[in-house]
């Protein structure tokens, strides 16, 4: 199952290397000796998460193995102006994208936040050429910082070269799901298909470069 926890379809990791998931994640195939634990269900053959979370391989049985996702002691943690956020694309519309945000600085949260980036706050220069399409697609992770809290949502920016898109598949991500990787600060590709799509990639820094402040 160690090897099994390696292929996961989580999407996001943390410095620690812990596994987190967001729910509706899939997290692996389910067989004759892995089990749906606590914060799973099984559908077609796979097994998602419910929730949000941690996932944890229990092997200490010799005859099956339980995949379960489970919250480490959150705390309530709401995202402030300037904050560095992590959150997944949602919707995609030639004027915005609808984002959830999962983790603020570097907590994740017990439930998600409504992020809204904005065509204008996509890239520092040429705003008027951004093609939101060409940016970001659903299903995407992005580091992102707030720049303004809305009545329900927080505004969000990746103007800056270190925010954008920071885990990617390709668009035919159900056959091949294999994250993509940077090939430049606009393009991502396949490493299996070596399809390469359009993405507003994230120039990933140590966080503390990218803090702000205080």
């Amino acid at each position: 199952m160690a090897e099994k926890a390696k292929n996961t379809d989580a999407s996001y990791q943390n410095a620690d290397d812990m596994l987190i998931c967001l729910p509706g994640d899939r997290l692996c195939r389910q067989e004759d000796n892995i089990i749906v634990g606590q914060g799973t269900y099984e559908q077609g053959g796979y097994i998602y998460a419910s929730k949000s979370g941690i996932i944890n391989i229990d092997e200490s049985s010799e005859k099956c193995q339980i995949v379960s996702v489970h919250k480490p002691g959150f705390h309530l943690t709401i995202p402030a102006t300037g904050d560095v956020v992590t959150a997944r694309v949602l919707v995609t519309t030639p004027k915005f994208a609808k984002c959830a945000i999962f983790c603020v600085r570097n907590v994740l949260v017990e439930s998600s936040y409504r992020g809204l980036l904005r065509k204008e706050d996509v890239r520092e220069t040429d705003k008027d050429r951004v093609d939101i399409y060409k940016s970001f697609k659903p299903g995407d992770v992005i580091l992102a910082r707030v720049v303004n809290q809305m009545e329900q949502s927080f505004m969000l920016s990746t103007a800056e070269a270190e925010l954008g898109v920071v885990v990617a598949y390709a668009s035919d991500f159900r056959k091949y799901r294999i994250p993509m990787v940077p090939i430049g600060w606009s393009e991502m590709q396949c490493p299996q298909t070596t399809i390469k799509e359009p993405r507003k990639v994230a120039k990933v820094l140590p966080e503390s470069s990218i803090m702000p402040d205080k």
